[in-house]
């Protein structure tokens, strides 16, 4: 179900709103993330990449490396990898539709054929490929939701891979192959994975919107669990400090 930015869950929180809309929507959203059903995402722990999912990929060999990643709200999936050693750069975006369309009120809509996506740039001396995929579909959303991110919902919040280069799309493909294999989801992976056509920067009021709004009962409830999981379950990959986007 497609949502304009007046009724998505997510976007009550976002600034611009008549203060009438604001009341209105807390009170809403305060009754769905209080609710007993309410439930932050869960963390999966995954096997690392079988031998087969690298074989006959050609390693990187710049100093950087770079992939747009989607999966629900891009405030959270920015967040974790702000918080991942290695990552050189976070963007909050959109990604899959027109230059002319990538907007935030546009792209709420659900009828733009953006995501929202969080461009990652990476040096993979010390963050590989792999390993950043491991917690793209591990700690940062549900690979298995179609067009959605609880509580969020619409083709906007699916979960895409937009990958640069061959490697890329083979060690995605296959490692997706993998983990269905081992059925270590209780559903299968819905994640696409397509080629990127552009990657447009969102709004600055949405960059490092976990690390400037905490006390937000979306963030507080969605995003910072996900923080959490990174730091239990990879604590080697975790950096206490996020890389920030600056001003």
């Amino acid at each position: 179900m497609n949502q304009s930015p007046s009724t998505s869950a997510r976007s009550r929180f976002a600034p611009g709103q008549v203060t009438v809309m604001l009341l209105i929507a807390a009170a809403v959203a305060a009754t769905l993330y209080l609710s007993p059903k309410a439930a932050a995402e869960k963390a999966v722990a995954l096997p690392a990449p079988s031998p087969d999912v690298l074989a006959g990929v050609v390693p990187a060999t710049g100093p950087t490396e770079t992939v747009v990643l989607a999966g629900g709200c891009f405030w959270g999936i920015q967040a974790v990898f702000q918080h991942t050693q290695g990552v050189l750069s976070a963007v909050s975006g959109y990604a899959g539709g027109q230059s002319s369309e990538a907007d935030y009120e546009k792209v709420s809509t659900g009828g733009t054929g953006h995501a929202e996506a969080v461009q990652v740039v990476f040096d993979p001396k010390k963050l590989s490929y792999t390993q950043l995929l491991q917690i793209y579909f591990s700690v940062a959303h549900d690979p298995t939701q179609l067009n959605r991110q609880y509580p969020d919902t619409g083709t906007q919040y699916r979960s895409a891979v937009f990958y640069q280069g061959g490697s890329q799309k083979l060690i995605t493909e296959r490692y997706i192959a993998q983990l269905d294999a081992a059925k270590v989801f209780p559903a299968k992976i819905v994640t696409q994975v397509s080629p990127l056509q552009g990657f447009y920067p969102a709004e600055k009021y949405h960059q490092n919107y976990a690390t400037l709004h905490p006390e937000s009962s979306y963030i507080a409830r969605f995003d910072l669990p996900k923080i959490d999981h990174l730091k239990t379950m990879m604590p080697a990959l975790y950096r206490a400090q996020p890389v920030l986007v600056q001003p």
